[in-house]
């Protein structure tokens, strides 16, 4: 059996005995009570009070609001719903007990739900006899009047059962008939009947009628379906809602906005009994609610557990055993609050927020789809990190992140935020159609931007108006045409989104870190030092090229040739071969290299061999010395040379005399299924075109010059690109000058190097068998001075390879009357080979350091951010969303449900970011403390925190979350004093164990009235054993890294190879993990983490067993183990039970349990037999991962403890927060 096997097996048994021992005291096998004991319980005085509060209103005397005729309140119901001596029997007693939501009376929407006592009160006196002792007068006991709260439970119930067909979508709604707005139930509908409510009479409500109809054909709710809009049969309203609406209506039929849609107002901090127990307003909100619901706080939580919990709430890392110890030493009354603003201005907390925000934000480290290739976005990642260690305002995050290239002189990082809205998948597969990616990416801006920040489901009015929210499918385009502006690549109309396979697509910028802009300051310093010392020789180097010039005049003839990045040159001078750099020429990796374990470089030998094919050599005089002539069959092979990927840079020169208008001039390129596939220069109708291509119909860089080259003279052409991947990195230069270019195809992606040898004159036939289209016409008339560099060569050196004349020549000609390139000819000769030494070196010092720099710049990071297009797009309604079939043209604007933008602004992306943090915008700041409040307790005060919408939940308490809306407000958006006041209250420092009462009336904890107890989320988990373990690195930003993980996975998911870091990478905060769109890291997708291929805000949390086996199993946990293993060893003390509780305190901030403690000693000793007699099992174990461990510890002690820090490592208590 293998040594992981082994842990698999060894641990189980032991982990369910631990397990055991961190459950709750109160939710261990009790013995039963002693009914015995118990106070006989009396209905008049015990039980009727409780149904007359929660029950009568619906059950009581009132016939006009009874409800199942049923009446509690005499004793006819003891027959119908109570089986004497038998609760459990009991049908009162199993609707007050039912489990969820549906079925369970009172219902939880009445707000007038049972307590766990009053429950217990009415299973004792019918387990008892269900004695109901005289009959009291109804005056005796007061009967509430239930009022009905449209927003809480009205609004709510039309939004389930009839909005489909009766809410904000015109296209679905019947029979004229709006229940969403107020007008609408108390309308004339014209042809469809008048009002469907009067208000005050419920009975003649043709509202009520319906809902309570007894034929199918007319009761409402219809059954709807997905093909089928509405039809008789559906589902009744039950008694209860029934009822709801009844009294709703008898009450007047008050109707309210939905409160997410209304500006929140500072409330008045509530009064409450216990008024010692609050220590901040949001205490006084919650105590208020608990008092209310009859329930008290739970008593505060050790400072040991407070610790823990706080500390992995604001940092997302355990605490350091040095400040746990300086705060358990601290008297101070406020050594907790001091030790808040300690984590708070640590560079943990920045990552920490940054995990969550990354999650709404959908980053990722590839770009999705099939491919999903890596591209470089980390830069925005890291921008987040320091946005909220700086704790800048939230309403400058927001600007910045929505619009901050559109801010003026904007800067690098207000940029850099904007990638924000560039975080979405990209597609580059062939066949995509561009438009309709178009319409996707703009349509993901303005769901994740509504979800992130307006807690609405804005997507669902993509296709038709929102079928619950008052959004209207026009308005959802309105918001669309903000995002509308970006010039994306996607095709040559601008109207589409064909993204780069293997890097950033535009528009993206350099991204330079601090780091890179201290090299940058460095090498600008030396750049300018270099200026000063070559200016220095000015004077004397132009006396010195006066005189140069005035030699050559009378000489012989000399010349000179533009060397510098030049890879091979054909004179053809009356001979074919090429003439070379003289060094060996390594070719570079593919555009797809970094995908897999890079090759051995490929080297050219040179000089490469040279072949004429097609015919026999001819020559005659050209503009150079001697041409090659063509006649449309010869051509020169030029052998395996300039195989150039399009992420190269690259020019090709050569003069020409076309006698045909259509030829190949230079290519390393074959004729494929649809056209040429490698690179060319060609002449077609006349016209200079250059394709890069892998299919040519759509997968390329195609572009040809606006003007028509004459035929039959000599002219001098020269094509630069820049290896950028767009058609604008393309110049064309005719006789030295530049000339118009014009973009045939904007789409390469896929790598186009081909077996082609370079070839002058012509290109490649198609494969054999391949289906391949002729190959370009061969060139007619001649050719001479061909040349290849590896750079994109400037229009001054452009001019300078267009010059035909020799250095004499041009000598000869007065300074005034030369061109351009003539005088940049005679200066770039003498400052290579004929000016004064000392004028050399520092010439050539200069041009070295800015070939320096510029190869610097290419190497620091880029990202993707938004940017406007000069001439704002057109944007259209799409009709049923779909991208191919534009409606009405619409400009942008907000949802008329929302405040309008202020006046004056400006109606573009700055003036909708702006809109957005308005303080009477009703939306933004509650989503912003509502996710806040779900970061510390895991469930938001509104639990539906991704839908602030009809359909989304009802705030647990709606004071409070104004309350800190407006408080965030007023602060300046201060993040920081938000979490700040959150985690010092008295609802926060509750102890979180959870009673049998607790768990029956609050399973969830919506009442705040104990602390938060929930599993880490999986980064932390991660992060946790790194730091317990000593092997976290704490380096904040940079790029993103690649820990552990199974073996081939990326390869059979993508065909990309996985290559794991190595040294301290391994180590880094599970933050910095690479990640993948289509498959993240699996350890922490097991452990529920976001899979980022779209926006979540609000993440699952499940328990699987899979999740143990990881813990148990994968390599980090297992190294991980060893390493805490090693401290317990040597930090923990002597003995065993001093080393185990070391590592226990270590991970759980607590000491063991004394039946704890012995389950881990045993083990121990357990494992210490096993491995004492297989010590190659030990050796294997504390082998595992890349960290050296220590070799002066005897390898079966340090494998033993090494599995007991597994199995501490596996405790519930470790991975959760409580």
């Amino acid at each position: 059996m293998k040594p992981r096997a082994r842990i698999i097996v060894a641990v189980l048994p032991l982990l369910v005995l631990a397990l055991g021992e961190q459950l709750p005291r109160d939710l261990r096998a009790a013995p039963l009570p002693n009914q015995a004991s118990e106070e006989s319980v009396e209905f008049n005085r015990d039980v009727r009070p409780v149904l007359a509060q929660s029950c009568f209103a619906c059950h009581g005397p009132s016939e006009a609001t009874r409800q199942a005729d049923l009446r509690l309140d005499t004793s006819d119901f003891i027959d119908r719903v109570v089986v004497p001596g038998d609760a459990e029997g009991s049908l009162l007693f199993q609707r007050l007990t039912v489990e969820g939501p549906i079925g369970r009376m009172p219902p939880v929407s009445s707000g007038r739900s049972l307590t766990a006592d009053q429950i217990d009160l009415v299973r004792r006196w019918i387990d008892a006899g269900a004695e109901r002792g005289s009959e009291l007068a109804d005056a005796d006991v007061g009967i509430p009047v239930r009022t009905i709260d449209y927003a809480r439970e009205v609004r709510p119930l039309l939004a389930e059962s009839c909005f489909n067909c009766h809410g904000p979508a015109e296209e679905s709604r019947q029979a004229g008939l709006r229940l969403d707005v107020q007008e609408g139930p108390l309308s004339d509908r014209g042809r469809f009947g008048g009002p469907v409510v009067i208000p005050g009479n419920a009975a003649d409500s043709p509202l009520i009628h319906r809902v309570t109809a007894g034929d199918e054909a007319v009761r409402m709710p219809y059954r709807s379906s997905m093909t089928v809009a509405a039809m008789p049969g559906g589902e009744p309203l039950t008694d209860a809602e029934v009822e709801t609406l009844r009294l709703w209506i008898d009450q007047g039929a008050e109707w309210q906005s939905h409160w997410a849609f209304i500006p929140p107002e500072r409330p008045t901090v509530p009064p409450v009994v216990d008024s010692e127990w609050a220590r901040n307003p949001i205490d006084s909100f919650v105590q208020a609610r608990l008092e209310q619901e009859g329930k008290t706080p739970s008593p505060e939580a050790d400072l040991m557990t407070l610790i823990r919990r706080v500390t992995f709430d604001l940092t997302g890392l355990p605490a350091l055993e040095a400040e746990v110890v300086a705060l358990l030493n601290d008297d101070s009354p406020d050594a907790f609050e001091l030790y808040v603003d300690r984590l708070l201005a640590s560079s943990a907390y920045g990552e920490r927020m940054a995990a969550e925000w990354l999650d709404g934000a959908r980053y990722a480290d590839s770009s999705g789809f099939q491919t999903d290739a890596p591209r470089s976005m980390w830069r925005y990642r890291d921008w987040v990190i320091d946005a909220y260690n700086d704790n800048m305002p939230f309403d400058q995050f927001t600007i910045e992140q929505i619009a901050g290239d559109m801010l003026p002189d904007a800067t690098v990082e207000q940029r850099i935020a904007t990638a924000f809205n560039r975080n979405h998948g990209q597609n580059g597969e062939g066949g995509i159609v561009p438009e309709e990616f178009l319409v996707e990416n703009v349509v993901d801006r303005v769901s994740t931007t509504g979800t992130v920040w307006m807690g609405l489901t804005l997507g669902c009015a993509r296709c038709h108006d929102h079928k619950f929210d008052p959004v209207s499918q026009k308005e959802f385009y309105e918001m669309y045409a903000y995002f509308n502006n970006i010039p994306e690549r996607g095709n040559l109309r601008g109207l589409g989104a064909k993204a780069f396979k293997y890097f950033n697509s535009p528009p993206s910028i350099t991204a330079p870190t601090e780091d890179n802009y201290a090299e940058l300051t460095q090498i600008d310093g030396e750049i300018e030092t270099a200026r000063e010392v070559f200016s220095g020789f000015e004077a004397e180097a132009a006396a010195a090229q006066a005189e140069w010039e005035e030699s050559l005049r009378g000489a012989w003839e000399v010349d000179w040739t533009l060397r510098d990045k030049l890879l091979v040159h054909h004179p053809l001078d009356g001979d074919i071969a090429g003439i070379y750099t003289g060094e060996p020429v390594t070719v570079s990796q593919g555009v797809t290299a970094h995908l897999r374990t890079p090759r051995q470089p490929v080297t050219v030998t040179l000089p490469v061999n040279v072949t004429l094919e097609g015919g026999q050599p001819r020559f005659a005089p050209g503009p150079v010395g001697e041409a090659m002539s063509f006649d449309g069959q010869r051509f020169i092979n030029g052998g395996d040379i300039a195989n150039f990927t399009y992420a190269e840079p690259f020019t090709l020169g050569a003069w020409i005399y076309a006698t045909a208008s259509d030829g190949v001039i230079v290519s390393r390129a074959y004729a494929g299924d649809q056209g040429e596939q490698g690179w060319g220069l060609y002449l077609l109708d006349g016209k200079l075109q250059v394709n890069l291509s892998q299919r040519y119909a759509d997968d390329g860089l195609r572009i040809e010059s606006r003007d028509v080259l004459p035929l039959n003279e000599w002219q001098h052409v020269l094509v630069s690109y820049d290896g950028k991947l767009v058609p604008e990195g393309f110049r064309i230069y005719v006789n030295g000058e530049s000339r118009e270019v014009v973009p045939l195809l904007d789409g390469i992606n896929n790598p186009m190097r081909t077996r082609e040898p370079l070839r002058i004159g012509a290109s490649g036939p198609p494969p054999e068998g391949s289906g391949g289209s002729e190959s370009r016409p061969r060139f007619q008339g001649m050719i001479d001075d061909v040349r290849i560099y590896t750079a994109a060569l400037t229009a001054e050196q452009a001019a300078v390879v267009a010059t035909s004349e020799s250095l004499s020549e041009i000598a000869r000609i007065v300074p005034a009357g030369r061109t351009a390139g003539q005088t940049e000819k005679l200066r770039l000769a003498f400052l290579d080979q004929y000016a004064p030494a000392e004028f050399q070196d520092a010439w050539r010092h200069l041009k070295e350091l800015e070939r320096q720099r510029a190869s610097l710049w290419e190497s620091f990071p880029t990202v993707m951010v938004m940017e406007e297009m000069e001439q704002r797009r057109d944007t259209f309604l799409r009709i049923r969303g779909a991208y191919d079939v534009p409606g009405e043209k619409v400009d942008p604007g907000v949802p008329a449900v929302l405040p309008p933008l202020a006046e004056g602004q400006e109606n573009d992306r700055l003036g909708f970011a702006r809109w957005l943090v308005e303080p009477d915008h009703p939306l933004t700041a509650r989503v912003a403390v509502n996710r806040l409040w779900q970061m510390h307790f895991g469930t938001g005060l509104v639990k539906s925190s991704d839908n602030f919408g009809v359909q989304g939940e009802y705030p647990s308490h709606p004071e409070l979350l104004d309350w800190l809306a407006t408080a965030f407000i007023d602060s300046g958006w201060d993040v920081k004093a938000i979490h700040r006041a959150i985690v010092t209250s008295a609802t926060y420092r509750q102890e979180s164990t959870l009673t049998p009462d607790q768990l029956e009336a609050d399973p969830e904890n919506r009442l705040l009235a104990r602390g938060p107890r929930l599993r880490l989320p999986a980064q932390m988990i991660r992060d946790q054993a790194l730091s317990v373990a000593g092997l976290l690195v704490a380096q904040v930003g940079g790029p993103s890294v690649r820990p552990y993980q199974p073996e081939g996975l990326w390869e059979q998911q993508s065909s990309q190879e996985y290559k794991q870091s190595g040294g301290g990478d391994l180590y880094r905060r599970s933050l910095y993990t690479f990640w993948k769109r289509t498959l993240g890291p699996p350890a922490m997708l097991a452990f529920d983490s976001s899979t980022r291929e779209s926006c979540v805000v609000l993440l699952s949390r499940t328990n699987t067993p899979l999740q143990a086996l990881n813990l148990m199993n994968d390599v980090t946990y297992v190294e991980a183990s060893r390493m805490l293993a090693e401290r317990m060893i040597g930090e923990g003390g002597t003995t065993p039970d001093e080393r185990i509780s070391y590592a226990y305190r270590l991970t759980t901030a607590h000491r063991p349990t004394p039946h704890a403690e012995a389950v881990l000693l045993d083990s121990f000793h357990d494992y210490l037999e096993r491995y004492q007699a297989d010590r190659s099992a030990a050796l294997g174990l504390v082998n595992v991962g890349e960290s050296p461990r220590d070799e002066t510890l005897d390898i079966a002690e340090l494998a033993s403890y090494t599995m007991v820090a597994s199995l501490i490592l596996n405790l519930d208590r470790t991975i959760t927060k409580s």
